[in-house]
C-alpha cells in the first residue's frame, strides 16, 4: 500500500485461487522437509549415542569351539610349534646354544653338519685366545642358530695348513662346510683386550655368521647402522665370500 494525497490504495495483487494454492502447498512443503531433516538428525544423533554405550561384541564360546576353521587353525599352529621345538632339540643335540672343544677328527662332522659355523682357533697359553673364549660363550647362548666351536690350534695341524692360520686367535667363518671369512688377531677388534661383547658381535654381524636380532628395547638405531656399515666394509676390502658354487675347503 502507499499513501498519499490522503488517500491510501491497494496494489494490483492477483489474488485467484490457484496462486493461493500453489503458495500454501510450497510453504507447507517446505515445513515437511525441514522437519523431516530434524528427525533423521536426531536419529542418527541417537545412533551415535546408542553406538558409544555398546561393550565389545560378545560372542558364543560354543559357537567358537565349534568353528571348523578355527580348528584348523589351532591344529596348524600346534603342529608348527611342535616343528619347531623338534627342530630347536635336534639343533641342541648338535651342539647348537652351547660353545664346545673339538678334536681334529670331529672337526670336519661338525662344520659341514651345520649351515654355519663360527670357528675358533685358539691356544691354550694365549690369554687374548682365553678373552675370546669368554665372548663367544655368551654370542653362543645368544645365536642359536649358529654353531661356535673353538679348535686348539697345535692338535689340529691339517686344518691348520688348510686354512692357512697363522696368526692366533683365530675367527673362521663357515657357511655350508666352506670357509668364507675370518677375524685374525685383536687388529679388527679395536687391538684391546678389553673390548666389549657388542664388538665382536659387530663383527660377526658384518661378516653375516650370525643374523640380525629383532630390535629390543635397549638397542639403537645407531647399532644397527654401524653394523650395515661394517658389513659394507668387509664386503669390499675383506676376504668375504659369497659364491654358492664354491667348493669344500677340505676336499
Amino acid at each position: 500500500m502507499a499513501e498519499g494525497g490522503g488517500k491510501t490504495e491497494v496494489s494490483n495483487y492477483n489474488m485467484d485461487g490457484s496462486s493461493f494454492r500453489n503458495t500454501m502447498h510450497s510453504l507447507n512443503y517446505g515445513s515437511v522437509m525441514e522437519a523431516a531433516a530434524r528427525n533423521v538428525m536426531a536419529e542418527r544423533k541417537q545412533e551415535e549415542k546408542h553406538a558409544r554405550n555398546v561393550g565389545p561384541i560378545q560372542y558364543d564360546l560354543e559357537d567358537l569351539e565349534d568353528d571348523p576353521e578355527l580348528h584348523a587353525l589351532h591344529k596348524e599352529r600346534i603342529a608348527q610349534l611342535k616343528e619347531e621345538v623338534e627342530k630347536r632339540k635336534e639343533m641342541e643335540r648338535k651342539g647348537h646354544g652351547t660353545y664346545n672343544d673339538v678334536n681334529e677328527g670331529e672337526f670336519l662332522p661338525e662344520v659341514t653338519g651345520a649351515f654355519q659355523v663360527c670357528v675358533h682357533f685358539y691356544h691354550q697359553e694365549f690369554e687374548r685366545c682365553r678373552i675370546v673364549d669368554k665372548h663367544m660363550a655368551i654370542l653362543a647362548k645368544k645365536y642359536f642358530d649358529t654353531k661356535f666351536i673353538k679348535v686348539h690350534a697345535p692338535d689340529a695341524p691339517f686344518f691348520v695348513e688348510k686354512l692357512q692360520i697363522q696368526v692366533l686367535p683365530c675367527i673362521v667363518f663357515f657357511r655350508n662346510g666352506v670357509a668364507y671369512d675370518r677375524i685374525v688377531g685383536f687388529e679388527e677388534l679395536g687391538a684391546r683386550d678389553d673390548f666389549a661383547t657388542s664388538k665382536l658381535e659387530g663383527m660377526l654381524l658384518a661378516g653375516g655368521i650370525i643374523a640380525v636380532r629383532e630390535k629390543g628395547e635397549d638397542e639403537s638405531e645407531d647399532e644397527e647402522e654401524e653394523y650395515k656399515r661394517e658389513r659394507a666394509k668387509r664386503i669390499t676390502y675383506g676376504f668375504t665370500k659369497y659364491s654358492d658354487d664354491e667348493d669344500s675347503d677340505f676336499d
